[in-house]
């Protein structure tokens, strides 16, 4: 009986080093966030008053409006193709119903590159135009601008429509056919019972797929570039590496943090005020219709047209590039690139997703209400902006390393240089804060579902937390470890803008390949990278139809 104190002591001392750890992982991730605004509040140079009277307000007033307008196109492409799936038999429409996913392949940057290659001056479009009708020069006809604000909206609705789409279609699908059934009755058309019915029932889950599309607006770095579209993220780099002031900078960084925190806000508050209950006892999924004629050949093009735009057109004219310049993927620059790839978003999953479960596990270790409050509050990278987290990662990440290094020459007379901002670190930790809330999420719903009574016993027979941990908890959900693995790793894969920011000197990804090239109007040597970056997202895709089965 004497012991018994000394194990529960000991037992709590060892929870607790759990919950140190977890509340240690929450400081990591949030530390980046908090650098970005102690450095916006207190510059070494203060330009706020010239960026506030010169290129902030057209940054800001630009950003506004491609993320509004790229969310409300997003939001009513994604809504009307999950409705026509949900609701309606048409030809392809099984089909169709996952093919309407594979735009999250490709990575805007990639379809803005095929559009302007496809619709430029001296693209096939225009060629065959000018050959068709005999004109001689762009002075003899008029076409539309490629590089604009209004093709950049084009290109990422065409990207990001999916988040809603998938979200949309899952609301759909959870509503009673009852509902549907009594709307017929009083005699409401198709369009009514949308507007009227399915529509308000769906609207927390479109309101939550357009908060996410219109974040990664905000987050785009490479389409916006190519279409010189002057944004908040293009603001970053230009003051940060044109004019060298850190400072004003994070001042643009706490921007965009703003606007990212208002959506996230209201995203929120939308889903708090609007519950719907199912009050019946027996649920009736919506019976499908089968539609005919002229009514099943619209609904199969209104469904077709977002995934050809999204997906086949940038496909299309990369795998045309890709095979046109077959000797390029033996070029070792792309060889280096696919291993600076795949070491560096290998390394950054891992971590990631060790210290998600980690954490989830410290929080459920520990009784207090401060790790439960980090937790949820470690999200908030992924909807940060990558370049947001590169001016917070790199900064005191630099100040740290050049410490560092004076430390050792002085101790030991060796200069070892920058070892963390030198080298790749910087980038694995900004991959890791970025998109740690993927891991979190992963092994906190999947260690929701372990039934409590199984660690219990466990603990019982006299296993450590960490035996538990291993033995119990592992082996139940490595599924969904695996899962969280794969879609951190596709993510670093497809990440621009950090990686511009952070990548040591002739450090190359296959992104930044893509980008480097396809800005110098070298599409062919961009088209193997950017052929591997899709086939990467595809299987991204396929893991993530796969769950929604």
């Amino acid at each position: 009986m004497a012991t018994e104190p000394g194990k529960r002591k000991r037992r709590g001392g060892a929870g607790g080093l759990w919950s140190l750890g977890a509340a240690v992982i929450a400081a990591i991730v949030l530390l980046p966030i908090a650098s970005v605004v102690w450095i916006a509040f207190s510059p070494s140079d203060n330009i706020w008053p010239h960026l506030l009277s010169s290129t902030l307000p057209r940054y800001l007033r630009n950003t506004v409006i491609l993320m509004l307008s790229v969310g409300v196109l997003s939001g009513m492409v994604g809504a009307g193709a999950a409705w026509i799936i949900t609701h309606y038999r048409f030809p392809l429409s099984q089909w169709l119903e996952w093919l309407l996913l594979l735009p999250l392949a490709i990575p805007a940057y990639v379809g803005a590159y095929a559009l302007v290659d496809l619709l430029e001056y001296a693209g096939p479009v225009q060629t065959a135009l000018r050959g068709l009708m005999g004109w001689q020069s762009a002075r003899d006809y008029w076409f539309p601008e490629i590089r604009s604000l209004g093709a950049a909206v084009i290109v990422l609705s065409a990207a990001l429509y999916p988040y809603v789409y998938l979200l949309a279609r899952a609301a759909f699908r959870e509503q009673s056919g009852a509902s549907e059934e009594v709307a017929m009755s009083l005699g409401a058309s198709a369009w009514r019972r949308f507007v009227r019915v399915g529509l308000p029932l769906a609207r927390p889950a479109i309101a939550a797929g357009m908060a996410i599309v219109m974040m990664e607006t905000v987050n785009d770095f490479g389409t916006v570039d190519y279409f010189a579209v002057q944004t908040l993220t293009t603001g970053i780099f230009s003051v940060w590496l044109q004019s060298s002031n850190a400072g004003g900078a994070a001042q643009i960084a706490c921007v965009v943090l703003v606007l990212v925190i208002v959506l996230v806000t209201l995203e929120k508050s939308s889903r708090r005020r609007i519950r719907f209950f199912n009050l019946s006892r027996t649920h009736r999924p919506v019976a499908r219709v089968q539609l005919r004629g002229a009514t099943a050949f619209i609904a199969t093009l209104a469904c077709l047209a977002p995934f050809v735009m999204g997906f086949v057109l940038p496909a299309g004219v990369i795998l045309r590039h890709a095979l046109a310049n077959a000797e390029r993927w033996a070029d070792p620059a792309l060889v280096g690139a696919l291993a600076n790839t795949l070491t560096v978003g290998g390394a950054a999953a891992v971590l990631t997703v060790m210290a998600g479960v980690f954490m989830v596990y410290g929080v459920r270790l520990s009784g207090r209400g401060l790790p439960r409050t980090l937790l949820p509050l470690t999200t908030i990278g992924y909807a940060a902006p990558g370049a947001v987290l590169g001016v917070g990662i790199l900064i005191p990440l630099a100040a740290l390393d050049h410490r560092i290094a004076d430390m050792v020459e002085a101790v030991s007379g060796i200069d070892i240089g920058l070892v963390l901002t030198g080298s790749a670190t910087a980038l694995v930790l900004a991959y890791s804060v970025r998109f740690f809330a993927i891991a979190q999420g992963a092994a906190d719903a999947a260690m929701g579902r372990v039934s409590p009574s199984l660690p219990m016993a466990a603990r019982s027979l006299g296993r450590t937390q960490g035996q538990v941990l291993g033995q119990v908890y592992y082996p139940l959900i490595r599924g969904s470890i695996g899962s969280a693995l794969l879609l951190v790793f596709v993510d670093c894969v497809k990440e621009l803008p950090a990686t511009l920011l952070l990548r040591p000197f002739n450090f190359n990804t296959l992104a930044t390949r893509v980008h480097d090239q396809a800005s110098l109007e070298n599409l062919g040597d961009a088209a193997p990278a950017a052929i591997l970056v899709i086939g990467v997202g595809l299987a991204a895709v396929g893991l993530l139809a796969r769950a929604n089965r």
